[in-house]
């Protein structure tokens, strides 16, 4: 039987406390399923009660206060500085429990006041979940635990980068994209109707400038249509492991292509560039298995590559 365990985060008073823990004996009683962890902030000018677990289903968890460095704001209302200050405890905590505990995270219940815990709860909501989630845009739903990494990265700001983005995108009175409707117009059509700004359509914008590759060249004698093209932009680039998965899957499905691979940057803060010697990173004996059908590069021109009317397929980042 699985379990599933519900996070309670109630204002660290006695009678929000109280009520937290009535409420969570209720539902305990109701469904043996569920186990419940109630997290007890502590204030340092106020004394909080001394709760223990009442049973093998409801978990007390008090958090160690937390000092302010340099409040923005006095009186009653530092209050709402001292429970954003939880917010690290309270991701380390659930992040202990999505790690090591066999129960699913089913969800948090929070108290009106403390509505900074949203986004924290929002990240374990998308986070290696099955959830489907409906995206403007997408024609299906997407499951949180495909989306990047880089979008639950909190400790390297990422994303509260995103958040604050997404937010102030409707701030604006309009958006200018690089398509137009023939292309995407399920995407397109999706935001009609919606609170988001409205699109200007601008596209196509094309940078052709002259390329001193000609990778086009390589693709001449192929039949029209034949040829998938992999291109992951100037950021673009994959690890070792990620390299060979998809080299396997080239070469089980047998169809033409042309792949351009890049190494990926040494530092956080570098570059993809072009690999010495692709076979380093390559399945051994790829590259002859599949000599007869495709063929590697390292940076592509990639507007002339699509251009060309023996490509019949791309697969690239949606960038």
């Amino acid at each position: 039987m699985e379990k599933t365990e519900l996070i309670f985060i109630p204002f660290p008073r006695i009678g929000q406390l109280a009520g937290s823990l009535e409420i969570a004996k209720m539902m305990t009683l109701r469904d043996n399923r569920l186990s419940i962890m109630i997290i007890n902030m502590k204030f340092p000018f106020r004394s909080n009660p001394n709760l223990t677990s009442v049973s093998d289903s409801i978990l007390f968890v008090t958090l160690p206060h937390v000092d302010v460095v340099n409040p923005i704001t006095t009186g009653s209302a530092i209050i709402f500085e001292l429970i954003k200050a939880q917010i690290p405890q309270v991701r380390d905590i659930v992040g202990e429990i999505t790690r090591f505990s066999s129960a699913r995270l089913g969800g948090f219940v929070l108290d009106i006041f403390c509505t900074h815990m949203i986004d924290v709860a929002n990240e374990f909501r998308f986070k290696n979940s099955d959830a489907q989630l409906e995206i403007l845009s997408y024609v299906n739903p997407v499951p949180g635990k495909v989306y990047p990494s880089v979008m639950f990265d909190n400790e390297g700001g990422f994303a509260g980068m995103f958040l604050h983005l997404a937010r102030t995108y409707r701030q604006v009175k309009g958006i200018m994209v690089n398509t137009f409707i023939e292309l995407e117009s399920h995407a397109i059509q999706s935001f009609f109707g919606t609170t988001i700004p409205l699109l200007y359509l601008v596209g196509p914008i094309l940078n052709t400038p002259a390329e001193s590759v000609d990778a086009s060249a390589i693709i001449n004698d192929q039949p029209p249509s034949s040829v998938i093209f992999l291109c992951f932009g100037s950021e673009g680039s994959f690890g070792g492991d990620q390299v060979k998965e998809i080299a396997h899957g080239l070469e089980r499905r047998g169809h033409r292509f042309l792949w351009s691979l890049r190494q990926p940057p040494t530092s956080k803060m570098g570059f993809p560039s072009d690999y010495a010697n692709v076979e380093e990173v390559l399945s051994e004996g790829f590259l002859d298995r599949t000599t007869n059908i495709g063929k590697v590069i390292v940076w592509a021109p990639q507007v002339a590559v699509l251009a060309h009317s023996a490509i019949g397929g791309f697969v690239f980042h949606c960038g």
